[in-house]
């Protein structure tokens, strides 16, 4: 991999929900810390909703700055088809960045049927999410630097 010290990384969380995000962004940036990474090459961005993510994800991958970036969020099915419409566009929108621009982006946007589904999964001292993105991205940025 790249010289730890000079990998850059962004996260971007919605501020809706914004009880998941706090805490996946907290696990995440203490097991970067853990593997060396320090929060000066970490910028964290904050948008509205699930919905504006891939915007500045592109944003973000268009100044070829980030090794890897990473999505944190909660879509909440409501009693309206606007949860499937959200969930399915903000995946397709990173993943069409992740394509173009050839960087990681490590998709921890949920739809879940519940809030507490995600509030567990971003708060459990196990199998955290937050822990799991942080891995997932410095494990990408180490593949695509060998091929």
């Amino acid at each position: 991999m790249k010289k730890i010290e000079t990998v850059r990384l962004a996260i971007v969380s919605s501020s809706f929900r914004a009880e998941v995000a706090d805490n996946l962004e907290k696990n995440c940036l203490q097991t970067l810390q853990e593997k060396g990474i320090k929060k000066t090459q970490v910028t964290i961005v904050r948008v509205p909703g699930a919905l504006e993510i891939p915007l500045l994800v592109g944003r973000l991958a268009k100044t070829k700055r980030y090794a890897a970036i990473i999505t944190f969020g909660a879509i909440v099915k409501g009693k309206t088809y606007h949860f499937e419409q959200i969930a399915d566009e903000c995946i397709r929108g990173c993943m069409d960045v992740s394509w173009k621009y050839e960087v990681p982006v490590i998709f921890e946007v949920w739809a879940v049927y519940d809030l507490k589904d995600a509030l567990e999964r971003a708060t459990r001292p196990v199998e955290n999410k937050g822990v799991e993105a942080a891995t997932s991205a410095l494990a990408m940025i180490e593949l695509l630097d060998e091929h």
